[in-house]
């Protein structure tokens, strides 16, 4: 094991001080806002998504403290990384209590919910969003082909998808994809984005249960994700390629029941 001197370690901490000041500050945000919540009233959800955007700001100095003792110290400080992830997914948590965690069912079941954010515009919905797919990709990235964690991701993957998908309006979405329309660039492109991001979520569950859990639930999970997906194609009126969808969550529902079938005999 490497030692690390005492003038690697002073150094360390005088040149981490002010990212450990916006840290304590940060902290103290997060218990403000948590208050804020419990007082409730119509800006309780703007609270918690103000929260959102401070436990992003969190976990992203989490990591820079992380990279300064990879630098400074030579060493990965598994403590900032650790608490980076819990920010994340503290920052997931705030986002899946404003916009509901829901994979799969119709717009008209978290709609209500979304409407207590109707003044948050589609351009700040969008940046939130790669905002926190950012963070996410440096966490993983710092984390590496750790295996302890490699596979956990994919639960946080899936979380990450469906609050993307659940915080567009969906009612204004065609509407959006007009060129013509104020909110086009940003609509178009959260819409790519979530595509992008349920196949992936899809694909990731499947890939979970192939390798390594073999769980039903995994394989389920998938299935609810490329649902999802086409759903989405189905409200943009792409009815080639929901139907595209529909037959590989068909293929894979088949595939799933094969294999129970198939346990069932052993």
């Amino acid at each position: 094991m490497l030692k690390i001197t005492s003038v690697g370690r002073n150094q360390y901490i005088e040149k981490t001080k002010p990212y450990r000041d916006i840290i304590q500050t940060q902290l103290k945000k997060e218990s403000a806002g948590k208050k804020a919540i419990e007082r409730g009233g119509p800006q309780a959800a703007y609270s918690r998504l103000a929260l959102v955007d401070d436990m992003l700001y969190l976990a992203s100095n989490y990591l820079i403290l992380c990279g300064m003792s990879q630098a400074i110290l030579r060493i990965q400080s598994e403590e900032s990384l650790n608490e980076a992830r819990k920010s994340y997914v503290k920052a997931i948590t705030y986002l899946e209590e404003i916009v509901s965690p829901f994979v799969d069912v119709p717009y008209s079941d978290y709609e209500d919910k979304l409407s207590e954010i109707n003044d948050v515009d589609a351009q700040n919905r969008y940046a939130l969003i790669r905002r926190a797919g950012l963070v996410l990709n440096l966490i993983k990235d710092a984390y590496g082909e750790n295996a302890k964690w490699k596979w956990s991701f994919v639960d946080l993957e899936g979380r990450y998808a469906a609050v993307a998908k659940n915080i567009m309006n969906l009612k204004t979405a065609v509407a959006n994809t007009d060129p013509r329309a104020v909110d086009y660039e940003p609509t178009v492109n959260h819409i790519r984005l979530i595509k992008k991001l349920l196949a992936n979520a899809a694909d990731r569950y499947r890939e979970k249960y192939e390798l390594l859990s073999n769980h039903t639930d995994d394989f389920n999970m998938g299935i609810n994700f490329l649902n999802a997906l086409k759903r989405i194609h189905n409200i943009l009126g792409e009815k080639n390629d929901a139907e595209t969808i529909r037959k590989k969550a068909d293929t894979w529902a088949g595939k799933l029941d094969m294999d129970v079938k198939q346990r069932k005999k052993q």
